[in-house]
C-alpha cells in the first residue's frame, strides 16, 4: 500500500503549525529517521511497520514486523526494534528487511517485553523492559523484575532494576547521558553514560514519566502522554504541544534537515515544524 501524502504551505504557515499525516492506523509508536530523514514507525495491533519518507510518500515497509514497538536507527543504517511478540530486540535491515535476533532473553528467563532503545554512536543498546500484558502471548506473569538493560558486544547486562515501569529512553545529543522514562513512577531520570559505555550518577531529571521520548540538538528532552512535553537541559518544562489524539506515544525528528518533530499518537502520526 503506497499513498503521497503532501501538503503544501509557506515556511511562514509551517511555523509551529501540527499536520496530520494519517489516521489510518491502530496504535502508532516507535518513529525513528534514516540518515536522509525518512521515517519509520509502528502499527503495534497490526504487526506492522510503515514508512513516511521525505517526499511525503507512506508505505507499508514490512508485515509481519515481530509486533515491534520502540526503534532506532543505528550508525549503520539499520533498524533496532523492540520485538515484544516473542520478548526479543531485533535488528532489521531497510534494503533487504532481513531480521537479526540480537536478544532473547536474560539468564534463561522470558524479558518481559522490550519497549523502546536507544544505540549509541559506538554501538552499544539501551533499551527498556516494562511488562505489559500483550493478548497476544501465552503467559500472564513476569518472570524478571521490569528493568533497563544495556547490549553491548554480544553480552546483555541488567543495569538497572529499581524503576517501577521503566518506558522512555532517549541519548542526549553528545552521548554522555542517557535519560529514562519510569512511566510507572512519573519520573524521569538521568544518567552520565561512562567512556566504557556502563551508567552511573542516576539522579532525577523531572517530576514526570512518560512514554516514548527524544532530545533536539538544543538538549530539550520531549516527553509523551496527553501531547507532548518539552523540558530544557535544566528539567525545567518550556513548551507543551496539544495533540488531538487519544495518548501521544512517541515522537522522534525527521524529514529533510531533520528539522521536523514526528508525533505517533494513537491511530495517527503527525508532523510540526517547531517555533519555540
Amino acid at each position: 500500500m503506497i499513498m503521497i501524502l503532501t501538503t503544501l504551505y509557506s515556511k511562514a504557515q509551517l511555523k509551529g503549525k501540527l499536520i496530520e499525516i494519517s489516521a489510518q492506523f491502530s496504535f502508532t509508536e516507535g518513529p525513528t529517521a534514516d540518515e536522509q530523514g525518512n521515517i519509520y514507525f509502528t502499527d503495534q495491533p497490526n504487526n506492522s511497520i510503515w514508512k513516511y519518507d521525505t517526499n511525503g510518500l507512506l508505505s507499508l515497509f514490512m508485515q509481519p514486523a515481530g509486533r515491534s514497538n520502540g526503534m532506532f536507527m543505528d550508525k549503520e543504517g539499520f533498524i533496532v526494534s523492540c520485538a515484544d511478540e516473542k520478548n526479543e530486540l531485533w535488528r532489521i535491515d531497510p534494503v533487504s528487511k532481513a531480521v537479526d535476533v540480537l536478544v532473547t532473553g536474560y539468564q534463561n528467563k522470558l524479558l518481559n517485553g522490550p519497549n523502546d532503545v536507544w544505540v549509541s554512536d559506538r554501538g552499544t543498546m539501551y533499551f527498556t523492559d516494562p511488562f505489559y500484558d500483550r493478548d497476544y502471548w501465552q503467559r500472564d506473569s513476569s518472570e524478571l523484575p521490569q528493568a533497563l538493560y544495556m547490549l553491548q558486544q554480544g553480552k546483555l547486562i541488567q543495569i538497572d532494576a529499581a524503576l517501577d515501569k521503566p518506558n522512555g529512553i532517549i541519548g542526549s545529543p553528545d552521548g554522555k547521558h542517557l535519560f529514562v522514562a519510569d512511566i510507572g513512577a512519573d519520573k524521569t531520570f538521568v544518567y552520565d553514560v561512562n567512556g566504557d559505555g556502563t551508567l552511573s550518577n542516576k539522579r532525577l531529571f523531572c517530576e514526570k514519566g512518560s512514554d516514548g521520548m527524544t532530545v533536539d540538538d538544543r538538549g530539550n528532552v520531549y516527553l509523551t502522554g496527553k501531547g507532548v512535553f518539552i523540558y530544557n537541559k535544566d528539567g525545567q518544562q518550556i513548551h507543551h504541544i496539544d495533540v488531538p489524539a487519544e495518548w501521544t506515544a512517541n515522537v522522534c525528528f525527521g524529514g529533510k534537515q531533520h528539522a521536523y518533530l514526528f508525533i505517533t499518537a494513537s491511530e495517527k502520526i503527525f508532523k510540526i515544524y517547531p517555533d519555540w
